[in-house]
């Protein structure tokens, strides 16, 4: 990649029982991934749209570095032989840490709970400066609309300012979304992202 983004953080649902539309567009956008020459950082088990973008990156070219916390890889879920690098943590906050530290970029595929925390997460962290990285939401079948709107409220209401808006990029495609890595510029970060 010419603008040094290589290692994708992918948050992602974990669930084996979604509609195939989902599973497609995940494993749609891994193979983009390993085409373009990208890595996937992800949560290191085979289940899932987690797994059916990671097991397309693979396929394609591209490394898969797992982390996971101890206590999910001891019920069984770890998936360490796909893996170029699997790491193991003491729990989800450092899990989320090491995920952060070891990608250039995340994007969000449609998830529940955990993938809601640990995007929102990745958002602060742009906002107050720790990072300028992408970050995605991969609006498949428009899976994140009501969350879209729910920014578009938040910045209505001055709960956070206009410029939250570049903090995150709705991608509508697994194309857009590489599309967007290819060409990212990094944005201005500072003050005028302080919440109000």
């Amino acid at each position: 990649m010419t603008n040094g983004i290589k290692n994708i953080c992918v948050f992602a649902s974990s669930s084996n029982d979604l509609d195939e539309k989902f599973y497609l567009a995940a494993r749609e956008l891994g193979l983009l991934m390993g085409q373009a020459g990208m890595n996937i950082v992800y949560g290191g088990s085979r289940r899932g749209l987690m797994y059916a973008c990671a097991g397309a990156v693979k396929e394609s070219g591209g490394k898969l570095i797992g982390i996971m916390p101890e206590k999910l890889a001891n019920m069984g879920f770890a998936n360490p032989d796909d893996c170029t690098e699997f790491h193991l943590t003491d729990g989800m906050r450092e899990r989320k840490a090491k995920m952060d530290a070891l990608s250039d970029a995340i994007i969000a595929i449609p998830g529940g709970f955990g993938t809601l925390e640990e995007v929102s997460e990745m958002i602060v962290q742009k906002q107050l400066g720790y990072n300028n990285k992408p970050v995605i939401f991969l609006n498949t079948s428009g899976f994140y609309n009501k969350l879209i709107e729910f920014f578009e409220s938040t910045i209505e209401l001055r709960f956070a300012n206009d410029n939250a808006r570049k903090l995150y990029y709705i991608a509508q495609t697994p194309d857009d979304a590489i599309n967007y890595l290819k060409n990212y510029t990094p944005v201005e970060i500072g003050s005028k992202f302080a919440v109000k």
